[in-house]
């Protein structure tokens, strides 16, 4: 696992951005062989969105050949609610972008069979052989998607329940009205994220900290869900000084120098 320490939450959304940009550049896609993401809704991605919308516009950037998943979604709420991801996804990122409407892939939240509709995702992403880069956001309580403490490790594309604490941190999009959170969302799997050939992870602000002192310096606890990235090949976190206060200074320090880019010298 790498971990990117920035000194804030604008450094973490240009760290990110640059990174996203770098792997569909790297990959050449095409329409026949796309480059396929999956992407978090929330406030975490929202500076990563702007910073790559605004490489698009310099040219920079395209994403015609790009085919985005989305990873989660509320149960019950139409695609054109203001509260559903559908809806946020749309106006923050999709309608910015050159994508094409056929690339875009979103769970169906007012499915009347949870158990084909997550069974028909799992699917649609095989057919694509796989997710090339899946960025994250987290929880407060480790959770990653709507994969909250106790999920299985082995869990794929399904129906939750959420908890408490989730509903209460989420009601902050619903005008702070906990009643008007629904309890139940459709979430891809952690199985289903480990799959991914990348995984980046977007971490900003003291209030996760908990969560990344579990997930770095702790075991892998199904209590803490982000700490199955230890087990991916190839996961990063990208994190700003505030995330990492309750990690060990010689943890900070380790992951610091392992990042330093060290230039040579010029020849006199």
């Amino acid at each position: 696992m790498r971990l990117i320490i920035s000194p804030d939450y604008d450094s973490c959304s240009q760290w990110a951005a640059d990174y996203v940009a770098y792997k569909i550049k790297v990959a050449r896609p095409t329409e026949n062989k796309p480059f396929v993401m999956a992407i978090p809704a929330g406030s975490s991605p929202l500076g990563m969105f702007k910073r790559l919308i605004e490489m698009l516009h310099k040219g920079k950037l395209s994403f015609q050949n790009v085919v985005i998943f989305n990873m989660d979604e509320y149960v019950g709420l139409s695609p054109d609610d203001e509260h559903s991801y559908h809806d946020f996804l749309w106006k923050n990122f999709f309608d910015h972008i050159d994508i094409k409407k056929k690339n875009v892939h979103l769970l169906n939240g007012q499915t009347k069979d949870f158990a084909k509709e997550c069974a028909s995702y799992e699917k649609l992403i095989r057919s694509y052989g796989g997710i090339d880069l899946l960025v994250a956001g987290v929880g407060e309580d480790g959770h990653i998607a709507f994969n909250e403490p106790g999920s299985s490790l082995a869990s794929r594309t399904r129906v939750k329940t959420l908890n408490k604490n989730t509903i209460k941190a989420n009601a902050r999009f619903f005008d702070g009205d906990i009643n008007l959170v629904p309890k139940n969302v459709l979430t891809i799997g952690i199985a289903t994220i480990m799959d991914a050939r990348d995984v980046m992870v977007i971490a900003s602000g003291d209030k996760k900290a908990k969560a990344l002192h579990e997930a770095v310096e702790g075991s892998i606890n199904h209590m803490c869900p982000l700490s199955i990235l230890q087990m991916h090949p190839h996961a990063l976190i990208v994190c700003d000084e505030e995330a990492t206060s309750e990690l060990k200074a010689d943890t900070v320090r380790y992951f610091k120098e392992n990042e330093e880019v060290k230039m040579p010298q010029k020849k006199r």
